[in-house]
């Protein structure tokens, strides 16, 4: 039995969306506000990214037209690099960054419905786990179940957000002098747009993860290169236009960190009750990137295991929903471990530089593949656009690991660590 090909453009679309927008849109701006310290170098550096994030979906849009089938990255780095390569990343994301995310995602829905209904630590780690369950046993239904849940979701959480950007700036509740200055070079321009663009590049991170589901996307040759696309400019102008009337609400001065900011902004529209009301927001946006990830994670796990990299059962599908749902559960049960064990966010702090330099070798892969001919989509403005691409992800590797080098490097080593577990125990040959 095969994936049934099911997605449209618009599932695929809200794939993109609610992968990326979760709840780090509240978070990130006011780092970096921060770091850049004037609304055009925040409306910049979101741009910037934005671009850069296309060029990269551009180059992600060639790899899924070539190979559509479930898989995404790992099946483009087994196309351009081997098995092995291909192996180091399905290690990382099936025993650390799939399930660490969706602990976090979890523990996150738990953790804001605190502050509407009083929870214990015990409570809000079981309300993460049967959130993670209950998600879960939607995508095992099948992907087009999964796929109407996400677009339901997507759907309230871009209505919530502009609702907040109309009402944020029709309510008159802010200042519109606080874009003044409104050009304010900051002291080291390189440097306050260098943390700019990391903060703005993890609030992007996540866009290729759709590519997971090409073998369950109709017409994935035109429909994933169009989603990925359409995505990330909606993503883009959520991004600047949510930045822009929390600017309005609280001034640069009264910025306190990043946890606070979005409930500076809750209480200047809604009063002493925004802090519950940003909180329910959180909880839809948080949910729709759960749904997300449930439903594009274990497809790696999947096509691992159908190329003979993992255990042969989990490459089975559900005889009656048609859907990988043993993939499914092996990343329930090792998120609920995380959340369990409390130690998810240090695990896949880890491996942030290690995820950002998959996506970089991935995106190169494209210069190995274009050897072979094809008469599908290819990368407009090739090579520049992998070049473009590639080069700021250089920079933003290179800063990630001046400021964590000790969590880059040893992440590195547990990757690594796949090497002798693939040629031990997988390698046929």
């Amino acid at each position: 039995m095969a994936l049934k090909r099911q997605l449209g453009v618009w599932s695929a679309v809200a794939l993109v969306i609610g992968q990326v927008i979760a709840v780090g849109i509240f978070l990130t701006p006011a780092g970096m506000v921060k770091s850049v310290s004037s609304p055009f170098w925040l409306f910049a550096a979101w741009v910037f990214i934005g671009l850069m994030s296309i060029s990269g979906a551009l180059c992600y849009g060639e790899l899924a037209s070539r190979f559509p089938e479930a898989g995404g990255s790992y099946v483009y780095l087994r196309e351009a690099y081997g098995k092995p390569v291909a192996f180091l990343y399905g290690w990382m994301v099936l025993l650390v960054l799939d399930p660490g995310l969706t602990a976090i995602f979890g523990v996150g829905i738990g953790s804001y419905a605190a502050y509407i209904v009083p929870l214990s630590p015990l409570a809000q780690k079981l309300l993460a786990i049967s959130s993670i369950g209950l998600i879960g046993l939607i995508n095992i239904y099948g992907a087009r179940v999964g796929s109407t849940f996400l677009n339901l979701l997507t759907v309230l959480k871009i209505g919530t957000l502009f609702s907040i950007i109309i009402y944020g700036f029709l309510a008159g509740t802010g200042n519109w002098g606080n874009f003044s200055p409104f050009f304010a070079t900051p002291p080291d321009v390189f440097g306050a747009f260098a943390g700019g663009i990391v903060g703005a590049f993890f609030a992007f991170a996540g866009w290729w993860e759709v590519t997971r589901m090409a073998g369950e996307v109709r017409n994935p040759r035109t429909t994933l290169p169009l989603a990925l696309t359409f995505g990330i400019i909606g993503i883009t102008i959520i991004y600047v236009l949510t930045s822009a009337v929390f600017y309005y609400l609280v001034p640069l001065s009264k910025v306190e960190n990043d946890l606070t900011f979005a409930a500076q902004a809750g209480q200047a529209m809604f009063g002493p009750a925004g802090g519950v009301v940003f909180a329910v927001i959180v909880i839809v946006s948080v949910l729709g990137t759960l749904t997300a990830y449930l439903m594009a994670g274990p497809r790696v796990y999947f096509a691992m295991a159908n190329d003979g990299l993992f255990f042969e059962s989990v490459g089975k599908l559900h005889e009656k929903y048609g859907s990988p749902h043993r993939a499914i559960v092996i990343q329930i049960v090792l998120a609920s471990i995380l959340i369990l064990s409390g130690t998810f966010e240090t695990i896949v702090s880890y491996f942030f530089f290690e995820v950002v330099l998959f996506i970089a070798v991935t995106v190169a892969g494209i210069f190995r593949i274009r050897k072979n001919p094809s008469d599908g989509y290819e990368t407009p403005l090739y090579p520049f656009t992998p070049i473009f691409f590639l080069s700021i992800t250089a920079v933003v590797l290179i800063l990630i690991s001046m400021r964590n080098p000790l969590q880059s490097f040893l992440g590195v080593g547990v990757v690594l660590i796949g090497l002798p577990v693939y040629f031990l125990v997988f390698k046929s040959e």
